[in-house]
């Protein structure tokens, strides 16, 4: 992160949430706003550019459990079988690559805090998968917060909630039950650890505007005058 006089920090954002929570269309919406400003923006896809031994995951998924591949739609249901399977020989499995990709997590902040971009989104962070886990689990709680104090927190972290029947509807991959008992799980995790901005579900257009808000506020104090008033105007408008 850069601190040299003249410069700026690069702003971290993260965005989590249950499957069909809209966090691809909203952090999209963000980073075009911001680049219409003239602003540098990096997305950072988690399973693309963090995710690590990806062939395991697949296998575990597809070959062993007999879940199906790709992405759902509407028009073309799927019925995964990953991070819904819940037995202690697959929560152990978790632990390990959970810590692995906390490392690899880490390792990518930096490498993309020294390349001089004013807003680096996230798309998905260490908490998704956290939010995997046995929450209610003393020692469960415990590695959380070993692992979240390992990895950099991001400086806003944005935690969509959605409705479970209205984000499955948009993105059929998992049982409706368990995108309830996810979505507790999320709520559960940023209690648990703090410091999250809650977006209660609302029309995309609400979300968009509150988002937009939040990231100026923080982005004010680190951008040129200049731009500041521009992105103040931008979000202004969004909102009405």
């Amino acid at each position: 992160m850069r601190d040299d006089a003249g410069s700026r920090r690069t702003i971290l954002v993260s965005f989590s949430g249950i499957d069909g929570a809209g966090k691809s269309t909203q952090l999209e919406t963000l980073a075009l706003r911001v680049r219409q400003d003239g602003l540098r923006v990096l997305i950072v896809r988690f399973w693309d550019d963090v995710a690590r031994l990806k062939g395991m995951r697949e296998t575990s998924g597809h070959k062993i459990f007999g879940g199906d591949q790709g992405v759902g739609t509407p028009e073309a249901p799927i019925n995964r079988r990953d991070k819904n399977v819940q037995s202690p020989w697959m929560t152990c499995v978790r632990l390990f690559l959970y810590m692995v990709d906390a490392v690899s997590l880490r390792l990518t902040v930096k490498r993309v805090l020294r390349r001089g971009y004013d807003l680096v989104i996230f798309d998905r962070y260490t908490y998704d998968e956290l939010a995997n886990l046995n929450l209610r689990n003393p020692l469960i709680r415990a590695y959380v917060r070993m692992l979240t104090m390992f990895v950099q927190r991001p400086h806003i972290s944005f935690l969509l909630d959605a409705d479970p029947v209205e984000a499955r509807a948009r993105k059929p991959e998992y049982p409706l039950e368990f995108l309830r008992l996810n979505r507790e799980s999320y709520l559960r995790l940023a209690n648990l650890l703090g410091g999250f901005t809650v977006m209660s579900p609302k029309p995309v257009q609400e979300i968009a505007a509150e988002v937009a808000a939040h990231a100026v506020r923080k982005l004010s104090y680190e951008i040129p005058e200049r731009t500041e008033g521009q992105l103040a105007v931008r979000a202004a408008s969004s909102i009405e």
